[in-house]
């Protein structure tokens, strides 16, 4: 009898297997429309085979697409993912793991949020919505967050002035979403249609450009131009190399690189999509940033125009102001994702060893200026180490100072002019 009751459960289960393979199947087919179809039959899967016990239950295991599989019950539980895509615990990216990072932002910053003039459980007073988000702090990462779980879109109130080549930036961190697993999100660059509300439709707007990540770690896009030609426009592409799925729970930062028709998109060190004609008609400005469906946290968004004349402004004026390094706030540590404009700038330096240079950090005026003058200190002598240890350049050519909230460029009023003012200066000596 119970050989007889284990083989009926057996044959039942290997139905529902094959009935969730159809599903996958339709799912991709519907361009991951929706999983709760797939996570309904899951749950049925694991019922049964608790009922079977752990011999017949080590025949079934789930896994997610791909072969990922994820522990999503809690966050203080360990992930099940694959060895090569699991950061050592604790350990931080180091500057030199973006030897290969070629992103530069831009020059000017004409874009800036960071979320610290909203109140924790706001709604963010300049971004608009036809879901929900709110603002919150975590223990696990600095700063105020946009954080969003739903199925609908937040958009920039106020629409964008973009020129042919800009840059992006964002940190974002995938979280929990509707289905109980890590959502998934994604980011839009759009040519809007209605200025007061949302565009909906699978290719919103004019025009525009779809980037995220599937609920199981994959990134996407879709480039699309509604009227080119009098005909619509369409690209896609995934990107597989497992080692650039997300994780849920760990932070990503995003770069954006816009140059007329053309766009790179690089998750932390690495390029994972670079397309040529993703803007086939350059006469069609992208004006609104939109966040989409599932579930993430968002912040330090930043976009900038103008490429960097280094040279010529370090030789020639004699005077160098980047906004292309990057620290966390209040700390002194360079992040890796200035490794571009670092190697830019020593390139620089490397060409005349005979030139002495002194390097000034400014900060904005939160805080108190004692703690603000030595931090922008400590900031300068950071650049000039990681100059020295990570590009070559003689040390004894570079001083450092800081001058705190001293110097201000702009007044310290919104997170775009607070931008301004947290910068590094290169003077000629």
């Amino acid at each position: 009898m119970k050989t007889t009751l284990i083989l009926f459960l057996f044959v039942f289960f290997v139905g529902f297997i094959n009935l969730n393979a159809q599903i996958n199947i339709g799912k991709k087919l519907k361009n991951q429309t929706n999983n709760k179809a797939n996570h309904e039959v899951d749950q049925g899967i694991d019922q049964g085979l608790d009922a079977v016990g752990d011999g017949v239950k080590s025949l079934f295991k789930k896994k997610k697409p791909n072969e990922q599989v994820q522990d999503t019950t809690s966050t203080d539980q360990n992930q099940e993912v694959a060895n090569d895509q699991k950061p050592a615990a604790g350990v931080k990216p180091s500057l030199t793991t973006y030897s290969k990072f070629d992103f530069i932002p831009g020059e000017k910053v004409i874009f800036y949020e960071d979320f610290s003039q909203d109140a924790i459980g706001d709604f963010p007073a300049l971004w608009n919505t036809n879901g929900s988000g709110e603002v919150v702090n975590t223990n696990l990462f600095p700063g105020n967050w946009l954080k969003y779980v739903m199925n609908e879109s937040i958009w920039t109130d106020k629409l964008l002035t973009l020129p042919d080549n800009y840059t992006l930036e964002f940190d974002v961190v995938p979280i929990l979403g509707t289905e109980g697993g890590m959502g998934g999100w994604s980011f839009r660059l759009m040519k809007c249609i209605n200025e007061k509300s949302w565009d909906g439709g699978a290719v919103p707007g004019h025009a525009g450009f779809h980037f995220g990540v599937e609920y199981f770690g994959r990134a996407f896009y879709r480039a699309y131009n509604n009227k080119l030609d009098g005909e619509f426009w369409d690209q896609k592409g995934y990107n597989d190399d497992k080692k650039t799925y997300e994780i849920l729970d760990q932070k990503y930062h995003i770069s954006v690189w816009v140059q007329k028709t053309r766009i790179r998109i690089y998750q932390n060190e690495s390029k994972i999509f670079d397309v040529p004609r993703a803007f086939p008609d350059p006469a069609v400005k992208m004006d609104r940033l939109r966040f989409e469906q599932d579930a993430a946290m968002m912040s330090n968004i930043r976009i900038a125009v103008g490429a960097p004349d280094t040279r010529n402004k370090l030789m020639t004026e004699g005077k160098l102001v980047t906004y292309g390094i990057y620290f966390d706030a209040n700390k002194d540590v360079v992040k890796p994702e200035s490794y571009g404009t670092l190697k830019d700038i020593a390139a620089v330096l490397n060409e005349v060893p005979d030139v002495k240079v002194k390097i000034f950090g400014h900060t904005d005026a939160d805080g108190e200026d004692a703690k603000n003058i030595d931090l922008s200190k400590r900031r300068a002598a950071s650049v000039k180490n990681e100059l020295v240890k990570s590009f070559g350049v003689n040390g004894a050519r570079l001083e450092t100072d800081g001058l705190g909230e001293s110097k201000p460029v702009a007044p310290n009023d919104t997170p775009v002019n607070k931008a301004l003012n947290r910068r590094v200066e290169f003077i000629k000596q």
